[in-house]
């Protein structure tokens, strides 16, 4: 007999469970309570305690250790690093600190952070206190504003504090005058200031820097203020002649940067904090540096440019109007059609401030239209030696009237072309050439045979006079040739006791004079009848002169 639904029914709500009534908690549970209480609100307070986590990036983690490299401000302690890692890339240390509490004001914008460790430099030794503590990291807060978690760590202290009073710069410049963090920043000779930082630009190729004069120095810096490399001992042996800049004994050592306003120049007015300015090589590109308004000019030189360079001077009878831009220029361009031949292009910039006007506005129109007129009056420009010593040549500006009338305006790649003439030594060398020409023009055939006609003669003349010399050295050594001059003494000797014997004392003398005497006497009694011969040669024959003359007779005839 099977069970009715009823009673299934029944059984089920026999064995359904009855709700009983509740106990109370137990006093025991009230300990654990509180514990976890009391925990919960030390984890809370810990954690509300517990200042901000920061984030430091640095090219190597040299001296850093986790959970003892303290962060210091003025020398408080203001953080501590808890974990040291590499970043993803490993190019760079990432550096996680846990700072103090209360120090959000301290983590700004402008905040830096550095390593301080023991340091030998310029300036001295430095960080030796961190010898026995070890390395730790230096925060200087900024200006900006609060809430910063990541900053990055400079492998150098910085040159000057956020707040110094002071001004800050930035130089351009080439590569060639790069600098270093730390350089000292000169004024004549004495250091007013500090690179701060340096960086090169690839895409525009040149360096950057950053550099701080500290105050009252910072009055110094105006619009007219030329910057330049300090490179301790500057040596230049140009065109100009040999100068030597000697500049402080720690810019001897590892350069820097001095800066000045040119003597004709303004002082200038003062500029505001992160002006830019050009870096110059030296002093005397600095000076050249002012000289920002020209004409440029192209000379066609058909003579040798050797030992002429860029910067030589361009003068006019001794006074510099220009500098030369470029050696050569645009060498490939297409030389003018009423060029015969090719010459070098040499760029040159003829620059009126240098003529003491360079506080007045410089016309550059009119100067051109100027010198285009004196192109036509023998305007020339030619190559001169300005150093025997180094060879260094410079374009000298003159007047050649002779040239006046072969003046043809010409243009060079866009740029007018200043008409040139032969320099001195291209003359010289144009003589000598005409000079060798005339001489392969001689004929020398017939000069060496005449020559060597003349040399056999002379070599048979000197025969000749070998043989004279032999006889008259035969004569010498004769012994009556050594005689001679006994022989000819013992004459002398006798003339001259003969000559003492004509004295007038002598009876000799007093003979001749009365013999000469008669003689007189004999000459005037003898003038009578020389007279009268001479009026009439026959008185010789007849003794009458009035006699007639006789007449001869006849022969005689048989």
């Amino acid at each position: 007999m099977s069970d009715t639904p009823r009673d299934n029914e029944a059984s089920r709500d026999m064995h359904r469970a009855r709700p009983t009534p509740q106990r109370r908690l137990s006093p025991i549970w009230i300990v654990p309570i509180v514990a976890m209480l009391i925990g919960l609100w030390l984890v809370y307070d810990n954690y509300r305690s517990r200042g901000p986590l920061i984030t430091l990036t640095m090219s190597s983690a040299d001296g850093i250790e986790a959970g003892s490299t303290l962060i210091k401000t003025r020398n408080v302690e203001v953080g501590r690093v808890e974990r040291v890692q590499l970043s993803d890339d490993m190019s760079h240390a990432v550096i996680t600190a846990r700072m103090s509490p209360d120090t959000d004001d301290l983590l700004t914008e402008g905040s830096r952070f550095w390593v301080v460790k023991p340091r030998i430099g310029r300036e001295g030794i430095s960080g030796l206190g961190t010898v026995l503590s070890g390395a730790y990291i230096q925060l200087e807060p900024g200006g900006g504003e609060s809430g910063v978690r990541e900053f990055q760590v400079s492998d150098q202290p910085p040159v000057a504090p956020a707040d110094a009073a002071g001004i800050r710069v930035n130089l351009v410049s080439q590569l060639g005058n790069s600098l270093r963090t730390g350089d000292p920043v000169t004024y004549q000779g004495y250091t007013v200031g500090r690179v701060e930082e340096v960086d090169f630009d690839p895409d525009l190729r040149r360096m950057n820097q950053r550099i701080f004069i500290e105050s009252p120095y910072d009055r110094l810096v105006t619009d007219g203020t030329r910057f330049w490399s300090a490179s301790g001992v500057d040596l230049r042996l140009d065109a100009d002649g040999i100068r030597v800049n000697v500049e402080s004994i720690e810019a001897l050592l590892g350069g820097g940067v001095t800066f000045g306003v040119p003597d004709d120049l303004p002082r200038g007015r003062p500029v505001e904090d992160g002006a830019t300015f050009n870096l110059y090589p030296d002093e005397e590109s600095a000076r050249q540096g002012t000289f920002n308004r020209y004409l440029e000019y192209v000379l066609l030189v058909e003579d040798s440019v050797r030992g002429l360079s860029r910067g030589a001077p361009v003068e006019f009878r001794g006074v510099r109007i220009g500098t030369v831009a470029s050696v050569p220029w645009e060498f490939t361009a297409t030389q003018p059609e009423t060029r015969g031949g090719f010459a070098i292009p040499v760029l040159i910039r003829i620059e009126p401030q240098r003529l003491g006007i360079e506080n007045q506005e410089v016309d550059l129109e009119e100067w051109d239209q100027r010198f285009r007129r004196l192109f036509g009056r023998g305007l020339r420009a030619s190559l001169k030696s300005g150093n025997l010593l180094t060879g260094a040549m410079f374009v000298d500006i003159n007047f050649y009237r002779e040239e006046a009338d072969d003046y043809v305006a010409e243009t060079f790649s866009e740029r007018t072309v200043f008409p040139t003439t032969s320099t001195g030594f291209a003359q010289i060398e144009s003589q000598v050439t005409a000079l060798l020409e005339k001489l392969n023009a001689l004929e020398i055939q017939p000069l060496l045979t005449g020559l060597e006609r003349n040399l056999a003669a002379s070599e048979a003349m000197l025969g000749e006079v070998r043989e004279l010399s032999a006889s008259l050295q035969g004569v010498l050594d004769d012994p009556g040739t050594r005689n001679l001059p006994a022989n000819l003494n013992a004459s002398l000797e006798a003339l001259r006791e003969t000559l003492e014997g004509m004295s007038p004392e002598s009876s000799a003398y007093r003979e001749l004079t009365g013999a000469a005497e008669r003689l007189e006497r004999t000459l005037r009694e003898l003038q009578p009848v020389t007279r009268t011969l001479n009026e009439n040669p026959r008185a010789l024959l007849f003794d009458s002169l009035d006699a007639e003359d006789p007449t001869p007779r006849a022969p005689r005839t048989n």
